[in-house]
């Protein structure tokens, strides 16, 4: 796969992880396990979060993003050797919830072996319930995004 397809797949999603395959990913199939590309979803979401400060805001307040809902669609099967590239971006901000899309690319398939999305809250952890996305990450990620979620 040549750097021009590997970032026309790319293109979209600001936030970028690249991860080698592991041996143990694999499972008795000889192919790698469904649940390390939902591990590999979350080390992107941690990464986007990261860049857009979403942990920053819990604080004093602890607010912060908690997982209700993922899912996965598998394209293609993985194995060892490779190294995929995954992907998050945000696609809607609602009063309380955002959703993030995620995209597996292969490197040895030189194709998107996995897409899906998750639903993140912005929930109070002291009250239990969840609150409103404060206006400072709407901010944050809009200027992450290059598009306007305020």
């Amino acid at each position: 796969m040549t750097e021009t397809e590997l970032n026309a797949l790319k293109v979209g999603f600001p936030v970028w992880i690249t991860l080698p395959i592991q041996w143990g990913d694999q499972d008795a199939f000889q192919h790698v396990n469904n649940t390390v590309y939902l591990r590999w979803f979350e080390s992107a979401r941690i990464a986007y979060g990261d860049l857009a400060g979403l942990d920053q805001s819990a604080g004093s307040r602890r607010i912060g993003p908690i997982l209700a809902a993922l899912s996965c669609n598998f394209r293609r099967q993985l194995t060892y050797p490779d190294t995929v590239h995954v992907g998050a971006r945000i696609t809607r901000i609602g009063t309380s919830s955002l959703k993030m899309e995620h995209r597996i690319i292969s490197e040895a398939l030189g194709a998107v072996a996995a897409d899906g999305d998750s639903t993140l809250v912005a929930f109070d952890y002291a009250a239990q319930k969840p609150v409103p996305v404060p206006a400072e990450i709407r901010e944050s990620i809009s200027k992450l995004e290059g598009k306007s979620f305020v």
